[in-house]
């Protein structure tokens, strides 16, 4: 039985059974098409732990292998992937293998392969691997998500645990899920379709045997499946996947300049609006591309290239799908009018100069990274593209810093009084020896003094 013989006679009709033989069909045609593309990731990261000091008395007895030296500890992370590209492209989710040092993928028909991360993109939870010496493997064809509705079937296949292949059966649920919390980029699928844990980074399979999802996370209070999950649509998979294909180790996405806020039922009604809806623009960054369009304060973004905006995560989610270069053009509320503008779609650019640095020395921030702040800067950090200062983009493990509590995303506003307006700035300030650190820190948009001593 050929998969054509579970569709209608015209592609783009949707039917509900009619009759029992219908109800009694079965899915197995799209699972034997689709199958072979669905493969188990694994990984493995080797820690190091101090568990507590050793003096010299037991280094005579335990040597280098002793309780106070380094010893390591093997983590390992399973998930699932998808093979998008028959020279070995395989797409997963960044959660899965984040922090691994060896990657290895297992195909259905149980070969395995080492794999090469070649691009992580955090912000969207994706991640895409290369086998090696891998050619002419079983690729899934990707769809288009944005032809999905509430109600169509779907099949979510993954292979986790190492155990072999599941498949299983729902419907969707819901589109534009913005409130889940997974990644930066808020726009899921929402399905009934159990997703187990193992499961994330397999695939979401509508009825013509096309990708039209990366399987990424449940709700749940128990930790298994309570038929509320979520998936990433192949519309922000795709620009993940060509940006590979295209050699490029990071995603570069546009950058808007302006700060966004949801509509709130005021003032959906003070504008006219008949409902809540929308991205309300509260702050303009000098010479971004929304100022540079004509767009200002108070403007409301209705739709982006035709597509209606509901809030302004489906906003920066129907942005960061352009890409660079050209332009979009927003429907905007302004006043009682409505009104076009076109925007260009420019990288956020990097002045100042990051000068990353890492604080050594004895002084809070030791084992802290830290980076001058740049429209560039702050969206990788999703932060406001305003924001000026230094920012601290991560902590060593075990180190000064990291006790302390810096975390990433904290602004060193001041020390001992002192501005830090640049990351030379606080190199100088934590080469001085002090009896005390008097220290402002912008965290989440608010100000905190704190003193070490």
């Amino acid at each position: 039985m050929g998969l054509m013989a579970l569709l209608p006679a015209k592609a783009q009709e949707k039917t509900v059974p009619e009759s029992k033989v219908q109800v009694q069909l079965s899915y197995a045609p799209v699972v034997r098409q689709v199958s072979p593309a669905v493969v188990n990731v694994y990984g493995t990261r080797v820690e190091k732990t101090r568990p507590m000091p050793m003096d010299d008395f037991f280094r005579r007895f335990f040597g280098d292998r002793g309780p106070g030296m380094p010893q390591e500890r093997v983590q390992r992370s399973l998930g699932s992937g998808v093979i998008v590209d028959a020279n070995g492209l395989v797409v997963t989710n960044n959660h899965v293998i984040e922090g691994m040092t060896t990657v290895k993928v297992a195909l259905a028909d149980r070969r395995e392969f080492d794999a090469e991360i070649i691009l992580r993109d955090p912000r969207a939870d994706l991640a895409i691997l290369r086998l090696k010496d891998a050619k002419n493997l079983h690729a899934i064809e990707l769809g288009d998500s944005e032809n999905l509705e509430v109600g169509d079937l779907v099949l979510a296949i993954g292979n986790p645990f190492g155990v072999g292949q599941t498949v299983t059966q729902g419907i969707v649920s819901a589109l534009a899920r913005t409130q889940v919390g997974v990644s930066d980029y808020q726009f899921f699928i929402q399905t009934d379709a159990a997703i187990n844990p193992g499961n994330s980074g397999g695939g979401l399979i509508n009825m013509k045997g096309e990708l039209v999802g990366i399987n990424t996370a449940i709700y749940s209070r128990s930790g298994g499946s309570i038929g509320i999950g979520f998936a990433i649509p192949t519309s922000m998979v795709k620009a993940v996947v060509q940006t590979a294909k295209n050699g490029g180790k990071a995603v570069v996405r546009p950058w808007f300049g302006a700060k966004l806020q949801a509509v709130s039922a005021e003032m959906a009604e003070a504008i006219g609006l008949d409902r809540p809806m929308g991205a309300l623009i509260v702050n303009l960054n000098p010479g971004g591309p929304a100022e540079k369009a004509g767009l200002k304060r108070g403007d409301v973004i209705l739709a982006v290239d035709g597509h209606n905006i509901d809030d302004m995560e489906a906003f920066g989610y129907r942005f960061a799908l352009k890409g660079t270069g050209g332009d979009i053009k927003l429907t905007l509320q302004r006043g009682k009018d409505q009104l076009e503008k076109s925007v260009k779609l420019l990288p956020p650019p990097e002045i100042p100069a990051r000068d990353t640095i890492n604080i050594t020395g004895r002084s809070p921030f030791q084992g802290a990274t830290v980076a001058n702040l740049s429209p560039a800067v702050a969206d990788e950090l999703d932060m406001d593209t305003s924001a000026v200062g230094v920012v601290v983009l991560e902590t060593d493990d075990n180190s000064t810093a990291n006790r302390v509590g810096f975390q990433k995303g904290d602004i060193i506003v001041a020390i001992n009084r002192t501005p830090m307006k640049t990351t030379q700035d606080l190199k100088q300030a934590t080469s001085q020896e002090a009896r005390l650190w008097e220290i402002v820190v912008n965290r989440n948009g608010r100000e905190f003094v704190t003193v070490l001593r």
